[in-house]
């Protein structure tokens, strides 16, 4: 039964943002590289948290327009300072970040 358990485990291999292992369950997502909204169908594993942060930062339009990729994704510098600080979390780690960030939905609104 380890065995088995183990298998699913590995199935998701590594997430192409944080580079850390994914464990099948609560703390992963799928994300469309190009957004459903824009027209795109590729989707990939990515840990929740590291996911939850890319649609923080991005709106749709933006993600589709200039982060369609994750090396691209993993050039900009506020993904950089992330991963510097989940690769630190343990691999099943789910964070909820509180609400959109300067480059996504709420840019230029006040609270």
């Amino acid at each position: 039964m380890a065995a088995a358990e183990n298998t699913n485990n590995s199935d998701l291999g590594t997430c192409a943002i944080c580079g850390r292992a994914m464990i099948a369950g609560p703390s992963v997502d799928r994300h469309h590289w190009r957004p459903k909204s824009q027209g795109g169908t590729e989707t990939e594993w990515l840990h929740r948290v590291c996911h939850r942060m890319i649609h923080r930062l991005f709106d749709e339009a933006t993600l589709a327009r200039d982060y369609d990729s994750p090396a691209k994704l993993l050039a900009h510098p506020d993904i950089v300072k992330f991963v510097k600080w989940v690769r630190k979390k343990p691999d099943d780690y789910v964070d909820w970040p509180e609400s959109a960030g300067r480059y996504g939905r709420n840019r230029g609104r006040r609270r």
